[in-house]
């Protein structure tokens, strides 16, 4: 959408220093390591949905959906 920016993948990781994110900088992104400390970001994430939202929050983003999507689950 013109005037917005979209949130980069990562981005709350990277800004809140978490320790995962800080060890998969160091590393390949298609290492077998890497995929492998992905998986704690994927089953045992360090923060919580209530921390990301707000930091969303505080960062300006908004949470969009079209509205197509809306109206047709009604």
């Amino acid at each position: 959408m013109e005037g917005f920016i979209e949130y980069k993948r990562r981005e709350f990781c990277k800004d809140v220093k978490c320790p995962v994110q800080m060890e998969l900088n160091k590393l390949e992104e298609k290492s077998e390591a890497y995929q492998k400390l992905r998986q704690t970001c994927v089953t045992a994430c360090r923060y919580t949905t209530y921390q990301f939202h707000h930091w969303l929050i505080e960062k300006g983003y908004l949470i969009l959906k079209p509205k197509y999507t809306a109206e047709k689950q009604g």
